[in-house]
């Protein structure tokens, strides 16, 4: 006998609409990402959508809506100024396309180097030759003006992602000042009065925030800071290798070191060890980002999680709303939190 091969029928946006109970025109709205439909409604169709692994038809859709249905992520090689895991341009990466594959978008990935003088050219040419209809910026191309003026001046919607100063409603933050003070007031609960803190690279401005929580939490301990005590790091590891050695090297070294990003701490856990100090009988460390680096380490480091792939799926989100003609009038801030392990505890009694 003759095989049969049956092929499962492509979906089309009437299943969409049935599946949803609801009309061909609000799927097209919600596939477009357009305003004017209810939240629950949008959840409805978007559940279907998945559940159907409904595929719009990209032509047409850009016919219709005078669109690319095409955004770009852009952001500059994390090497040249934090030496973070690839594990944050996966998540960037990851977050930005599950919201896109959801949306009927597709994700340009754009790397660039954010020191070049033509950059500002660059991100003009990037609009006109893809002519992608919005962009996600990631640090430190978040904060660099000219090219936030000349997206403005060219009208072309932008979300920014953790940018250094909070203002306005272009933006998705953590909250790194407060869950620093957090570190901080959890560091001196374990008993520690000397705490060393280590500065991330100057060019990335978001990180300023977190040397202003290291002081906010001092003060809520009701602890001195010591200008002594803070060292500048440039967000590699081996800037934490450098770091460290230098804190623990004094006579009155602290007893806790608080690192910006888990690259630097596990620097001076390495840092330590090579110098036979005990971690955390001796002195406790602690970074921020919870990359997959901090569970590898050992003892295994305490830090701060920083939920950089739900960061992007809210950034990819804002921008599509932004896109529709929606006028975005909330401060969108995603909590990190404190993830306590092995490297940290009570502070070594005093001779």
């Amino acid at each position: 006998m003759d095989e049969v091969l049956r092929h499962e029928a492509r979906a089309t946006i009437d299943d969409v609409a049935t599946r949803a109970g609801v009309s061909i025109k609000t799927v097209s709205r919600v596939v477009n990402n357009e305003p004017n439909v209810r939240e629950a409604t949008r959840e409805r169709v978007q559940a279907a959508i998945r559940e159907l692994n409904y595929r719009p038809n990209a032509s047409a859709r850009r016919l219709a809506g005078n669109r690319s249905f095409l955004f770009a992520l852009v952001y500059d090689d994390p090497s040249a100024y934090y030496n973070a895991s690839a594990n944050y341009a996966t998540n960037l990466h990851g977050g930005a396309l599950k919201m896109a594959r959801a949306s009927g978008y597709d994700l340009l990935v754009h790397p660039c180097e954010y020191r070049s003088p033509s950059l500002v050219e660059e991100i003009r040419q990037l609009v006109d030759h893809t002519r992608v209809d919005g962009l996600i910026l990631v640090p430190p191309l978040a904060e660099i003006e000219p090219v936030i003026s000349a997206l403005r001046e060219m009208e072309k919607p932008f979300i920014r992602v953790s940018p250094g100063e909070v203002k306005g409603f272009d933006a998705v933050h953590t909250n790194d000042r407060e869950v620093c003070a957090e570190m901080v007031r959890y560091l001196a609960s374990l008993g520690h009065e000397r705490i060393g803190f280590i500065k991330g690279h100057k060019h990335h401005r978001a990180l300023a925030n977190r040397e202003k929580g290291y002081r906010d939490g001092l003060k809520e301990a009701g602890l001195t800071f010591r200008k002594s005590l803070v060292m500048d790091g440039d967000s590699s590891f081996d800037s934490g290798v450098a770091c460290g050695a230098r804190l623990l090297s004094r006579k009155y070294r602290p007893t806790a070191i608080f690192a910006v990003n888990d690259d630097m701490a596990a620097g001076v856990l390495h840092a330590a060890l090579d110098m036979g100090i005990g971690v955390p009988s001796e002195v406790s460390v602690a970074g921020f980002d919870d990359v997959p680096l901090s569970r590898q380490v050992w003892p295994t480091l305490t830090t701060i999680h920083q939920p950089v792939y739900e960061m992007a799926e809210k950034a990819a989100e804002l921008l599509f709303r932004q896109i529709a003609g929606e006028r975005l009038t909330e401060r969108s801030v995603l909590k990190s939190r404190l993830v306590i392990r092995d490297s940290t505890g009570p502070a070594p009694s005093s001779d």
